[in-house]
């Protein structure tokens, strides 16, 4: 990579830098509020000192509950305005599983998601599918051609192309037709230090939000006690979403 595009993706990367001193106060079970000491500074990139990530108990996680699913799609502006299912946008989704052999059943919300080794990153002929230096991955609509080869390449089958225009959006979440988009882990409201907002919604506490490269946050003394899955770990994307049950 050279260092004009180094120097692009640090500019369109619109996070904050975490302070190693990092805050946490419980709020209720399995969710906690991020307490920033300041504000980002504009324009100051996002800092590889934090790698954010989802920890997410299917055993908490009932069939019928789409709270966060809801709550994605109220927050993000994620409007149906086509007939086609096809063609929605389905920013985070609810999957049931059955186990064949043991009959044990499970239901998931599915994500982007956010791998350190991103494949949509390296298909993408632009650099309008980047990953910021904290490990979310976005899309930069601004430069995204529509070619769709990222939603081609994802295992998740986790992105969308907009076909329409677009209503009622969040001035805070871009989007556009003719671009393709996924779940942003609603970076808007990370780089505040809020929770994601399925996180938030969740009535469970199903959902576990925190950084994955410190070993002293929750998520992380969550993986390294319970035994914890990477859907297609085989793949070896090293997903920020981590799945606890199945």
């Amino acid at each position: 990579m050279s260092d004009n595009d180094n120097g692009r993706r640090g500019f369109l990367a619109t996070g904050a830098t975490m302070a190693a001193g990092l805050g946490f106060v419980a709020i209720a079970p399995g969710i906690r509020l991020i307490e920033i000491a300041q504000a980002r500074p504009a324009g100051e990139a996002a800092s590889s000192a934090v790698r954010w990530g989802m920890l997410i108990d299917t055993t908490k996680c009932a069939s019928g509950c789409d709270a966060c699913v809801s709550a994605c799609a109220s927050e993000n502006g994620i409007v149906e305005q086509v007939e086609d299912p096809a063609q929605r946008s389905h920013w985070i989704r609810k999957i049931d599983l059955k186990d064949k052999q043991s009959g044990r059943e499970h239901s998931l919300p599915m994500m982007c998601q956010h791998c350190a080794e991103p494949p949509c990153v390296d298909v993408c002929p632009t650099g309008a599918s980047m990953k910021r230096a904290d490990g979310i991955v976005l899309v930069d609509r601004h430069i995204c051609i529509g070619c769709r080869y990222c939603m081609m390449a994802c295992p998740y089958k986790a992105r969308s192309f907009v076909h329409e225009p677009l209503t009622e959006q969040n001035p805070e979440v871009p989007r556009g037709v003719g671009c393709v988009e996924a779940c942003t882990l609603c970076v808007h409201r990370v780089d505040r230090g809020q929770l994601p907002a399925c996180v938030e919604a969740c009535p469970e506490g199903a959902l576990l939000f925190g950084d994955l490269g410190d070993p002293n946050s929750e998520i992380s003394r969550r993986i390294a006690q319970e035994a914890t899955t990477q859907v297609r770990a085989d793949l070896q994307l090293n997903p920020g979403v981590r799945y606890q049950g199945i």
